[in-house]
């Protein structure tokens, strides 16, 4: 059985709405079968930037820590917004290690070019070792190694960073063995796949911060995973950025999310 690893982390978000994703990790979790999942006690205080340009630095290196106390290989992370991600991933050996990144935004800025300062649009770049030190692994993930998913709204800043990954269209998911075909050429023998929700169709989900239309539909995607994982090892996975606005609308989007929680799980 999957181990489940639940963050309701807000801090790395930089919507009005960041606290949405406490109730979106909730949702989830209740889901979750109980006896395999952890739900972290994470705290609601913002936090300070201690200098730098990353808005809430000291509550994101605490829940970094928290992270990586209760983390077991094979887990499955459930945020909270995207940042969760990197601190996932500096638990674990990178050199044989791939990275699928599933999201309608690329989170390729750093410190220096971020508009509101926000981790969560800073953690793609942080998992290829730039941007703030204190964040970014160390050594990074190799750029060849990273299939970008579904990304399709990208700023100028993001540019470069982007032309150096893989990159995979919605569209191709037309063909559910091109995913696992991208990953295997990256000749990686473990993968983790990153899941932002927003990565679908805003016609198969209402719960996000920022939806994006020409988005990928749930079974396409989870279709997708299930034929990489029968070609590729998976050594994680995250499911984040789910911010429903009420109760109801959080039980008219889990059917999206439970697909995908069963095809990483």
């Amino acid at each position: 059985m999957a181990r489940f690893l639940v963050v309701p982390q807000w801090q790395g978000s930089p919507s009005a709405r960041a606290m949405l994703l406490v109730d979106g990790a909730s949702a989830i979790s209740g889901d979750l079968p109980r006896s395999a999942t952890t739900v972290l006690d994470i705290p609601l205080e913002a936090g300070e930037s201690l200098g730098t340009g990353v808005h809430r630095l000291s509550s994101l290196q605490r829940i970094r820590s928290m992270i990586t106390e209760n983390f077991h290989d094979g887990t499955i992370v459930i945020g909270g917004d995207c940042s969760v991600t990197v601190a996932a991933l500096d638990t674990l050996e990178r050199d044989d290690l791939a990275l699928v990144w599933c999201d309608a935004h690329p989170d390729l800025h750093t410190d220096q070019t971020s508009p509101s300062g926000a981790f969560s649009g800073m953690a793609l770049r942080a998992v290829l070792g730039e941007g703030e030190p204190q964040l970014a692994l160390s050594p990074g993930l190799p750029a060849d190694r990273v299939v970008l998913v579904g990304a399709r709204v990208i700023d100028d800043a993001e540019q470069e960073p982007l032309d150096r990954l893989n990159q995979l269209n919605v569209t191709d998911l037309e063909d559910p063995d091109a995913l696992a075909a991208a990953v295997a050429a990256t000749g990686a023998a473990r993968v983790w796949v990153h899941i932002d929700v927003d990565v679908l169709d805003p016609t198969e989900i209402a719960g996000v911060s920022s939806a994006a239309p020409f988005g990928a539909s749930a079974a396409a995607l989870a279709a997708s995973i299930r034929a990489l994982r029968e070609r590729v090892p998976l050594a994680g996975a995250t499911i984040a950025g789910f911010a429903p606005r009420t109760p109801l609308d959080a039980i008219e989007d889990l059917g999206a999310i439970l697909r995908l929680v069963g095809a990483v799980a």
